[in-house]
């Protein structure tokens, strides 16, 4: 009778662990391409300045949103990286890359200064951004968001979508997805016809 209670109680104790740590899921969806990008106005941080941040701003410009988990982690810091030692090719595609987490302020101060990150990353502790991106809880039993990255045009709308991210070929793969540029125009003594 006692091993019956003993593996009752066990029983129970289970259920309830499992109902308590149950991985929370994401609240939404990835966006698809083509959906409108959802408004975002928050918190970013530039090198050690901090100012107000929305998203619809940055209409007419084609910008890079990257979330990532974790400042300073082994993956998050290869992936900043690499948009880092391919910004200069990002700024002369016309493409403005953002970084987004739920770390710190202080967290991304510091991640910033100690990789020379030169572009911005926007504050979400609250996940709200996150969650409008269908990122929230990506790594359930940290409560960390996941890897995606969305290009999102210059109308607002998600042009491309990168769900399954490698931190260390990420930014390449972008690059050598964007179309090439147009051809420089000739000049007019160029194609002037000799008479």
């Amino acid at each position: 009778m006692k091993v019956i209670l003993t593996a009752a109680l066990a029983a129970i104790v289970v259920i309830v662990a499992v109902v308590i740590l149950k991985p929370r899921t994401a609240r939404a969806d990835v966006l698809k391409e083509g959906d409108l990008a959802p408004a975002i106005t928050t918190q970013m941080v530039s090198g050690d300045q901090i100012t107000p941040f929305s998203l619809t701003d940055y209409r007419g410009k084609k910008v890079i949103l990257y979330f990532y988990p974790k400042d300073d982690t082994p993956g998050c810091t290869k992936e900043a990286c690499a948009f880092r030692d391919g910004f200069s090719q990002f700024q002369n595609a016309g493409l403005t890359v953002l970084g987004c987490s739920i770390d710190s302020e202080d967290s991304h101060k510091k991640f910033i200064k100690k990789y020379n990150i030169p572009f911005p990353l926007l504050l979400d502790p609250d996940k709200k951004i996150a969650t409008a991106y269908g990122v929230a809880n990506g790594i359930p039993i940290l409560g960390l968001d996941k890897r995606v990255t969305y290009v999102i045009d210059e109308n607002g709308r998600i042009l491309k979508v990168y769900p399954k991210v490698d931190p260390a070929i990420h930014a390449t793969e972008i690059l050598s997805a964007l179309p090439p540029p147009p051809p420089a125009a000739a000049s007019p003594a160029a194609t002037e016809v000799p008479k």
